[in-house]
């Protein structure tokens, strides 16, 4: 599959309610939104499950308003060339805030204590009485001078580390893959695990964030629960399967952990005791989804026009500034000489190079170059059929 794009109009298709102020990032004579669509040039989603779509031989890009791409078929993506986005980011001080809400509300029992006195209702006069008399039951305890230990210090996990030491509790992170911009933004307060087990062991809240992963999957589970403290508190805002439901129900039930705190119900949860049960509001505000359709569309919009690449979960990204030079894009097979060939095709139609970039991910590769020189439209077809014929070339633009 292989487009060119001159001066053409580029549409997008959505397929769900997408977020007005992302939706007017396209309102530019060269765009248009249409959902009528059947070979759209990219689409931008929230959860529809696209894996039983057919995919036009027209579509260059996949925009998902939100972290998580499990509703999109990735890797037939990544064999079609279609480069498939996420908004990492974009959601994570309304997952942050929902944390902390939940870490303190749970401490003082703020929810148990809220539902036994709605029994009240019928009592009348006595509610005061029965009220001051009954509330002894939810004595609680503050989160000050806590040890909060966090996994995964990505966007989310940063932001529920610093706003936790503001709030005078300590902070434990784990995460051996942290980015340098992440640990930038991280206050050098927060003290840093060398070993999950070492965060397990001495945090007497746990907050997860990380994806889940065959290395993730079940990562809370009997032997870990085994490892730490007694009623620890343990948030999940990240995925269901990172915690072994049958392990946690015991560790419930034996009180080694004294709450759950998960964004993801289900059947099992909901018949567990000191559950805090959560119905996936981690990212549900008005700000994150404006935030995440915003991201989306830009992303899209930026590739279409330039072919630069940020936050793509099957693509390397890469940037080159845009000049308004030509452009030639190439998505290909990560093997040797596949850049000297491309160049070869470029300086056969006596091109000269300005810029270029090749970045690689797994078995693929992506190479932008700026080319100078007589483009005129009747050169195009040619350069790009040339460069089509490459073997190992998945798909080629020329912008």
């Amino acid at each position: 599959m292989t487009t060119t794009i001159l001066e053409t109009v580029k549409t997008i298709k959505t397929l769900n309610a997408i977020a007005q102020t992302g939706l007017n990032v396209f309102n530019q004579p060269n765009f248009k939104v249409d959902d009528e669509s059947e070979n759209p040039d990219a689409y931008v989603l929230r959860s529809f499950n696209m894996h039983e779509m057919e995919l036009g031989n027209n579509v260059k890009a996949i925009a998902r308003a939100g972290a998580g791409v499990n509703n999109i078929p990735v890797d037939k993506c990544t064999e079609n060339g279609i480069v498939v986005f996420n908004t990492p980011g974009a959601n994570a001080n309304a997952v942050k805030e929902l944390v902390l809400t939940s870490l303190m509300a749970s401490s003082r029992n703020l929810f148990d204590g809220i539902r036994w006195t709605r029994t009240l209702e019928e009592e009348g006069e006595k509610i005061p009485k029965l009220v001051e008399a009954g509330k002894k039951q939810f004595v609680g305890k503050e989160a000050k001078g806590k040890t909060l230990g966090i996994i995964g210090l990505g966007a989310i996990g940063a932001l529920v580390a610093n706003d936790a030491l503001d709030l005078d509790m300590d902070v434990i992170g784990f995460d051996p893959f942290i980015s340098v911009n992440t640990a930038w933004n991280l206050s050098r307060n927060v003290q840093r695990a060398m070993t999950i087990e070492e965060l397990f062991a001495n945090s007497d809240y746990i907050t997860v964030h990380v994806p889940l992963t065959d290395k993730t999957k079940g990562m809370f589970n009997k032997e870990t629960f085994s490892i730490m403290k007694e009623g620890v508190h343990i948030l999940n805002f990240s995925r269901g399967e990172l915690v072994n439901e049958d392990d946690m129900r015991l560790a419930l039930e034996s009180g080694t952990v004294g709450k759950y705190i998960t964004d993801f119900p289900n059947e099992n949860v909901l018949k567990m005791n000191n559950v805090i049960p959560i119905p996936h509001l981690g990212a549900s505000t008005k700000e994150s989804e404006e935030n995440c359709a915003r991201m989306a569309a830009h992303q899209v919009k930026d590739f279409l026009e330039t072919g630069n690449i940020k936050n793509s979960v099957n693509f390397p990204n890469a940037y080159i500034p845009y000049t308004g030079k030509n452009r030639v894009t190439a998505f290909h097979k990560n093997v040797p000489n596949m850049v000297g060939q491309i160049t070869n095709a470029i300086s056969s139609y006596n091109l000269n190079i300005a810029d270029m970039v090749n970045r690689s991910r797994g078995d693929y590769a992506y190479t932008m170059i700026d080319i100078e020189g007589d483009v005129s439209d009747e050169i195009i077809p040619g350069l790009e059929a040339k460069i089509r014929e490459i073997g190992g070339i998945v798909t080629t633009r020329i912008i």
